[in-house]
């Protein structure tokens, strides 16, 4: 994607963006592209997992109060290592380097619900909507989540996006 000097002039005064992403690292998971936006237009913050830190909840903040995006999305992918990952902790006991079992201790937590009795396959499935879930959760049980929220400043919405169809289906 190649901008213009217009728009990239334009871009230099401010950004305005109307979405803040919350999204995998996952190179295959670009929002720009998945949503045919440009630049400027997504706030996008991207981290293995989706997962909610403080980092994280910080950015949300940010551009919740200083750029005034109220749409907030979190958006986890089909396939996601770190989902993987988490499940094979709490169903085999992996264990994985220290960084990353950080990462994975702020998943699991989201994962206890996810049925141990599926095939692998529908446990990954039901473990990526639960993690969105989870980071959702997080999300609202701030105090600045909970009066965004209620001020009417914030809508959150979950979402996975389907690799293979390149589809980004909405949770209800």
């Amino acid at each position: 994607m190649r901008a213009s000097k217009d728009v990239l002039a334009d871009l230099a005064k401010g950004q305005r963006p109307y979405a803040t992403i919350v999204g995998c690292s996952d190179s295959r998971v670009a929002p720009e592209l998945l949503f045919d936006a440009g630049l400027g237009d997504l706030f996008v913050i991207r981290v293995a997992g989706s997962l909610m830190s403080p980092e994280v909840f910080g950015s949300v903040q940010y551009a919740g109060t200083y750029l005034g995006v109220q749409l907030v999305m979190v958006l986890g992918h089909d396939g996601c290592g770190v989902v993987k990952a988490a499940l094979a902790a709490r169903c085999q006991g992996a264990r994985e380097r220290a960084r990353i079992q950080t990462l994975l201790q702020r998943v699991l937590p989201g994962l206890a619900d996810v049925d141990p009795r599926l095939s692998s396959s529908e446990q990954m499935a039901q473990a990526v909507e639960a993690n969105v879930r989870w980071s959702m959760r997080q999300l609202l049980e701030t105090a600045e989540g909970r009066a965004r929220l209620a001020q009417g400043k914030m809508k959150l919405v979950g979402a996975v996006y389907e690799t293979a169809t390149g589809r980004v289906r909405l949770l209800a």
